[in-house]
């Protein structure tokens, strides 16, 4: 179940790209770190603390973006169909219009036929 992969690479549960994410805000938070830990330019750069904070930001942006993509699931399309609170409110407003428009033109044809 978890070993299988998924057949189209595009779809939401690739690990692309939350992999390609944590890497860009961990190279944010590494190079951040690196200049900011020399304190000064008469200092070095700190490569340690740069790598350090480069590793965990990774590891934590990874874990939270990963589990975000594996919680996310799409909603089965029988859930709209029917009447109730998962009906679409555009979909209720063309029935209303329509029936709407159905009766006034049954009350026209109604009232045409009184008048001859």
């Amino acid at each position: 179940m978890g070993s299988v992969e998924p057949q189209n690479p595009k779809s939401g549960n690739s690990i692309k790209f939350p992999l390609s994410f944590s890497f860009a805000l961990a190279a944010v938070a590494g190079i951040v770190t690196l200049i900011v830990s020399a304190g000064g330019t008469d200092n070095g750069l700190r490569w340690d603390l740069g790598g350090v904070a480069f590793g965990i930001a990774f590891i934590a942006t990874l874990l939270v973006a990963s589990l975000l993509v594996m919680g996310h699931k799409e909603n089965d399309p029988s859930l709209s169909a029917g009447s109730g609170v998962n009906r679409k409110s555009s979909d209720r407003l063309q029935q209303h219009r329509a029936d709407a428009a159905k009766a006034e033109a049954d009350a026209k044809n109604k009232n045409d036929g009184e008048t001859a």
